[in-house]
């Protein structure tokens, strides 16, 4: 097979392309269906928005694979492995579910057993981890109760990290984007750079789900008119899961060539067979972090470890005053330096440099983190182009029309600070709405919004919040 790089810049922009043009028709059908459940008083939301996002994706993804099906380059992906096979049964079985949930909002663990569901039908058809490389012991083999019992703990771990940090307008779609660059980049290099055709699958699912959450974004970010739901955060889960499996344990180190020389020099060679260890941990290290976090902080406060709250990382960013869409870009900034520092180590872990630049860009988001108020201000040239939040202050007027001159002005621009969320006012604002929904108080009608979407027509100025006793996250 030739170089397929057009051929997988064809199937992410069909992927893109269809998503995006069935989220539109998709968000009347859930208007339609009811599909907008009450705003709960762990939302960040103040308005009911419709979900099923993931019935556009779904659809996304089928035409992704039809595509490469057709593809000249992509076609032996189909031929040679049932893997494509496999994960089209998969995420059915489990968009299924998630479009259930989003409807009906099942119970936890009826879900938790679906999740293990999929995983075993896609290991029913071949999806599943034959060997582990481990750094010094070498390739082991597992027997076909130790693959299943690892790919099933692989799925459903990824599942659920994902769809506990789909909390925010584009928190999820975005984070899941960045991971599947990443991964693509990483088993691209394995498929291309070292002849590995096992490293193929993987490439193509990287791809697709790239054009899933790309195609998805436009309608998600801030404010959103439409959410994924379960069904698309866990769908994009699995989809994720599902590359990570395809990659660890298929590709043979033997015909990497790379015992070659020395003892140091073998090691650091092998350094791309190990990294699919640890890889899918670093892709979803924040969701998998905001996992953990939340199964002790709720285990600890006597709850279910199922029980939702308002405690996961994103809630965290809004408290401490960080505005919707800054704490957005902070989770994106830390997920893209740990998968893509994690990829540039693989491919050069003798380079120094890749470890300055780490540590670098670490710090810098150890400051953006530790500063929610700070709001920068847009050159005079530019200010036109950004929102009025990043504009100079202008000087205050004098004489007699002054203060008239400025009360017009304030008038004229305060619904425009109103929609767009201002950094250190609108962040304090934002900060005390958040105290308030927390502890299950209503919002006043035309309170400035945290989420701001507007999903069905006029603003609706009732509260109505149910308690956060929910399976929903």
């Amino acid at each position: 097979m030739g170089q397929p790089v057009r051929d997988y810049l064809l199937t992410l922009c069909v992927t893109a392309a269809v998503t995006y043009l069935l989220t539109g028709p998709v968000r009347k059908f859930a208007i339609a269906v009811g599909a907008m459940p009450a705003i709960r008083a762990r939302d960040v939301h103040r308005e009911p928005t419709p979900r099923l996002g993931g019935i556009a994706m779904f659809g996304g993804l089928c035409a992704g694979l039809i595509v490469a099906n057709h593809l000249a380059n992509l076609d032996g992906v189909f031929e040679l492995s049932s893997e494509p096979r496999a994960l089209l049964s998969g995420a059915a079985l489990i968009w299924l579910i998630g479009v259930l949930d989003d409807k009906f909002e099942i119970d936890a663990l009826i879900k938790l057993g679906g999740q293990m569901l999929a995983a075993a039908v896609m290991v029913l058809q071949g999806l599943t981890i034959l060997w582990l490389p481990i750094p010094g012991v070498g390739t082991v083999a597992l027997t076909p109760w130790q693959g299943t019992l690892l790919t099933v703990a692989l799925v459903v771990i990824t599942i659920n990290a994902v769809n506990f940090v789909d909390g925010l307008d584009g928190l999820a779609a975005g984070m899941v984007l960045i991971a599947a660059a990443a991964f693509f980049l990483y088993t691209y290099r394995l498929w291309y750079g070292h002849t590995i055709e096992a490293a193929a699958p993987a490439t193509l699912f990287a791809a697709i789900l790239m054009g899933m959450c790309l195609g998805f974004l436009p309608h998600n970010m801030h404010p959103a008119r439409i959410f994924m739901g379960d069904s698309g955060s866990m769908l994009i889960g699995l989809v994720l899961a599902a590359g990570a499996i395809s990659v660890t344990g298929q590709v043979d180190p033997d015909n990497m060539r790379l015992f070659e020389g020395s003892e140091r020099q073998a090691t650091h060679a092998m350094l791309p067979v190990f990294i699919p260890l640890l890889l899918p941990l670093t892709i979803i290290a924040i969701p998998a972090a905001d996992l953990v976090l939340a199964i002790v902080r709720r285990t600890w406060n006597g709850q279910s470890p199922f029980a939702a709250d308002r405690g996961h990382l994103h809630h965290r960013l809004l408290n401490i005053g960080h505005s919707h869409s800054r704490s957005v870009l902070i989770m994106y900034f830390w997920s893209a330096l740990i998968a893509f520092g994690a990829v540039g180590y693989s491919v050069h872990s003798t380079s120094l440099w890749i470890v300055i630049v780490i540590v670098g860009l670490s710090a810098l988001g150890l400051i953006l983190l530790l500063m929610p108020r700070f709001t920068p201000r847009a050159p005079r040239w530019a200010e036109r182009f950004v929102p009025p939040r990043y504009r100079r202050r202008r000087r205050r007027p004098e004489g007699p029309g002054a203060a008239a001159s400025e009360e017009a002005a304030e008038g004229q621009q305060g619904p425009v600070d109103g929609q767009m969320e201002t950094g250190a006012t609108g962040g304090a604002e934002g900060a005390a709405e958040e105290r308030e929904a927390a502890a299950g108080a209503p919002v006043a009608a035309g309170a400035h919004s945290v989420n701001g979407a507007t999903a069905i027509g006029h603003r609706s100025r009732t509260a109505d919040r149910r308690a956060a006793g929910s399976t929903r996250h």
